[in-house]
This record gives structure tokens, C-alpha cells and sequence, in this order.
């Protein structure tokens, strides 16, 4: 009698994973130097260099301050909207930029994809780290605000690490795959500043989730990224712990995302040499 493949398939796939991130976790030394080498390439012949990583989100909560907090005068439950607008900005910058920098990673090295083997993982992994380290760079601007905006700090804060490690996660998850459709379908270049302008406006980086109809909430909380910069308010400006209900889903979609991006990354890497 044949024996089934089923039962057999499931424990050859985790021990391939475990495998595959053994691989990883060997060639961290690796990672390490590219990350170091990708953010000095990233500013190497910028005359402001790192101060980009401020600017960015600066200049969007100038815009959001001029047009929605003095125009249009959008509620923020009682913070400064500049200090409200730039922990929005502050995340969407890290998403955006991770996205637009891992994505096109391995179509621009595509001669050391092509002629060296090892992890190609590595290469949109190690943009969102250089994003992360901007990430952290622009964020030391935003205790001054705070206190300037007569913001106080709240022991909350301590959770400040468990929401950036669920939203490199989704970010990285999303990377893998969009850095492999990229291989092979070159318009996703077009795509990612479409989306993400589009993801933008579908996140409360403008406005508070308390503008969203509480009916749409359920829906609207779908998206990981809405969930994840109502919990950067949370915890830095208004003192609250995450909502634990709606946090949950989106780390549990991040991690899903990560694991089928990883799995589909690595599928598709035996055949990046050839199409690039």
C-alpha cells in the first residue's frame, strides 16, 4: 500500500523553513554589512544626509497642519494637530519608504543577484532596516514637540517597541512580496505609488479613528497600518494602551503576511537569476 503524501509534505516544508532560516540567521554578518553599506550609499552624496530621514515627515505634517489643522480644522482630542500629524507621518514614512526601497532591491543589484549565490532575502530586508534607522532617527524629534505642544509622556510608552516590531514585520512581509513579483512583472513599479498613496488616505495618518463611522470600523480596521498608528497615538500621546482586540488582528495579519511572503519569496528565488 502507498503510504500518503500529505502527512509526509507538512514536516518536509517546516524542516525546509527551518533550513532556510538557519541560512538566514548564518548570514547575518552579511545583513549587517549590507544594511550599513545601503544607508551610506543612501546618503553618501546628499548634502543634508541623515537630516532626510526628519525631513520627510516634517514636511508632511507641515502640509497636514497648513491644510487639515488650520483649514479644515480636524479634531485630535485636545493634542497640538502638528504633534497629532507627525506621529502619523512618522509611521506612514517608515511603511511608505520600506515599501519604495525593498521592493525594486533585487531588480537594482540585479548583478549580484545573478552571480553570487546567497540569501536574497537579505536585500529588501536590509531596506527596511536602513527605513527603520531613519525611523528612529525622525522619532527623536518628536519628544521636543511634544513638550512644546504641553504633551506629556505616559509609562505606556514602554509598549513603544512591540508596535514597531509588528509593523517591520508587516513591512518586511509585504517586501518579499513585492520584491519577487517585481522580478518577473516590472510594472509593480508603477503600482507600489498608486497603492500607496491610495493605503495613505485609508489610514488615520490625517485624521482620528474617531472620524471613521463606528459601523465602518470593523472593515476599516482590516488594515494593519490603521491599527498600528492608532496605537503609536495611544501610547505617546493620549497615555491608553493599545486596543488589545483590534491590535491582535493586525500583529496576527502582519505574521500571516510575513510567513506567506516568505514562503512565496522563497519559491520564486531559484528563478531570479534567469528572469533578471
Amino acid at each position: 500500500m502507498q503510504e500518503p503524501t500529505v502527512s509526509r509534505a507538512v514536516p518536509m516544508q517546516g524542516i525546509e523553513l527551518i533550513a532556510q532560516l538557519r541560512e538566514l540567521f548564518e548570514a547575518r554578518d552579511l545583513l549587517f554589512t549590507w544594511t550599513r553599506r545601503e544607508f551610506r550609499v543612501r546618503y553618501s552624496q546628499s548634502i543634508l544626509g541623515a537630516a532626510w530621514a526628519i525631513l520627510q515627515p516634517l514636511a508632511l505634517m507641515a502640509i497636514f497642519s497648513l491644510v487639515f489643522g488650520f483649514v479644515l480644522r480636524v479634531p485630535t482630542e485636545g493634542v497640538p494637530y502638528p504633534v497629532f500629524s507627525y506621529v502619523g507621518s512618522l509611521a506612514w514614512t517608515f511603511f511608505a519608504s520600506a515599501l519604495t526601497f525593498a521592493i525594486p532591491s533585487l531588480v537594482n543589484n540585479m548583478s549580484l543577484v545573478s552571480k553570487i549565490y546567497f540569501p536574497r532575502e537579505i536585500l529588501p530586508l536590509s531596506s527596511v532596516l536602513v527605513c527603520l534607522a531613519d525611523f528612529a532617527v525622525a522619532a527623536a524629534l518628536l519628544l521636543p514637540m511634544m513638550l512644546i505642544g504641553g504633551v506629556g509622556l505616559s509609562w505606556t510608552i514602554v509598549m513603544l517597541p512591540l508596535l514597531v516590531v509588528v509593523q517591520v514585520l508587516l513591512s518586511y512581509g509585504l517586501s518579499l512580496i513585492g520584491a519577487a513579483v517585481n522580478v518577473f512583472f516590472r510594472d509593480v513599479r508603477f503600482v507600489i505609488p498608486l497603492a500607496l498613496q491610495i493605503w495613505l488616505y485609508a489610514s488615520p495618518v490625517i485624521y482620528p479613528v474617531s472620524a471613521v463611522p463606528e459601523s465602518l470600523r470593523p472593515f476599516y480596521f482590516l488594515n494593519p497600518m490603521a491599527v498600528l498608528i492608532d496605537s503609536y497615538r495611544r501610547v505617546l500621546l493620549f497615555g491608553q494602551l493599545p486596543d488589545w482586540g483590534w491590535f491582535g488582528l493586525s500583529a496576527t495579519i502582519s505574521v500571516v503576511i510575513l510567513v506567506l511572503g516568505y514562503r512565496f519569496f522563497k519559491r520564486a528565488e531559484s528563478q531570479f537569476a534567469d528572469v533578471i
